[in-house]
């Protein structure tokens, strides 16, 4: 996020709320939230933070880089935060949870039906409320409540307990492997000696997602390539994703380049969710470089 340019939609009066990314499901970016509350202060919005990708690193936040470990450190000062179990979470449920820091915004959501209906007259609920945004039961968010979290058993806490309760256990050892793996994954393609590959220009990945473009004389050849190694890694079972972003952002920052707007560029990108992607780096990195040599050397 550019604060500059947040200020300058502020200073019309008529923005009530900011949403703060904690985790661009695009490249895994952390916006600065710890500036935009220090923004707040001056012109008075609600900030929600949008962490359905990157809302678990809260519990690994003292290892991050600097800006991101500021930004989680003040998370809990956000009006309202977004956060994706079926995520980082390695739920089997395809649901996610909103939490408002002031319970009495649950107001707007109360409905009436025969159907749904609150245990008590406070407005919080309790993960067996047959309630939801969508007025129906449910039953996926209940279950991804209940569910053991990964790597601690079948007879462990429940998943959204252990998210609050168990900072630098099991589970969140899970994710400092995953970002472990990005981190590494990032400096083998900064290092290829070959220069193929050229990940983003500001610096290694805030969280674990990782992108890189191809080194082409063109966009549109750095295109094509990334789309004939994806599907060269594809048949080695090597299963990355293709993205398309701004050139400029590869570009040095002294490069004619980057003076010319967002001309996008597709990409090569690799999320390292999983803890066990940490011991897979090696076979991940020796299929990659057989399918762009297989690719490379036409």
């Amino acid at each position: 996020m550019s604060l500059e340019a947040l200020e300058t939609e502020l200073r019309k009066g008529d923005v009530g709320t900011v949403v703060v990314t904690l985790g661009t499901t695009a490249i895994g970016a952390v916006d600065p939230l710890d500036e935009v509350l220090a923004l707040r202060q001056r012109y008075g919005f609600r900030v929600h933070v949008d962490g359905a990708y990157g809302g678990y690193f809260r519990l690994i936040s003292p290892s991050l880089a600097e800006p991101a470990r500021r930004a989680y450190a003040v998370l809990d000062q956000a009006d309202s935060i977004v956060v994706d179990p079926h995520k980082h979470g390695l739920q089997p449920y395809g649901c996610g949870c909103v939490l408002f820091r002031d319970p009495a915004v649950g107001r707007f959501y109360k409905h009436d039906s025969p159907y749904t209906y609150f245990t008590s007259k406070q407005l919080q609920l309790h993960p067996s409320e047959q309630k939801s945004l969508a007025g129906t039961p449910c039953t996926s968010a209940r279950s991804a409540w209940s569910a053991p979290v990964p790597g601690r058993g079948s007879g462990s806490v429940g998943h959204a307990a252990a998210f609050a309760a168990h900072p630098w256990r099991e589970f969140a050892r899970g994710l400092a492997r995953g970002r472990r793996a990005a981190l590494e994954l990032d400096r083998r393609l900064r290092e290829d000696k070959a220069g193929r590959f050229q990940p983003l220009r500001d610096g290694a990945p805030e969280l674990d997602i990782v992108v890189w473009k191809l080194t082409a004389e063109t966009p549109e050849r750095a295109s094509e390539l990334a789309q004939k190694i994806f599907d060269a890694c594809a048949e080695r079972d090597l299963h990355l994703a293709l993205a398309q972003l701004p050139q400029a952002w590869f570009e040095p920052a002294d490069s004619k380049a980057v003076g010319l707007g967002n001309g996008l560029v597709t990409c090569l990108r690799s999320v390292l969710m999983k803890p066990e992607h940490e011991a897979w780096l090696d076979q991940i990195w020796e299929r990659l470089i057989a399918a762009s040599e297989d690719v490379l050397g036409e």
